[in-house]
């Protein structure tokens, strides 16, 4: 993949990380829970396209 593909991921990702936690900090569960799922399609968007990303624990895939 391209670096412009990754950083773009990257980016995306770092601000679903951002939104999740500031909805889980004004304790809105349903969007952090929405961000949460956009979190998990990243990371297998990610993964499809060979992109390696560090995951948290709290972001592990339930199979």
């Amino acid at each position: 993949m391209s670096g412009a593909f990754d950083t773009e991921l990257r980016e995306q990702l770092d601000e679903a990380r951002r939104s999740r936690a500031q909805a889980r900090d004004a304790g809105d569960d349903d969007r952090a829970q929405a961000y949460a799922g956009r979190i998990t399609q990243l990371l297998r968007i990610a993964a499809h396209h060979g992109v390696a990303l560090d995951r948290a624990a709290d972001e592990e895939e339930q199979d």
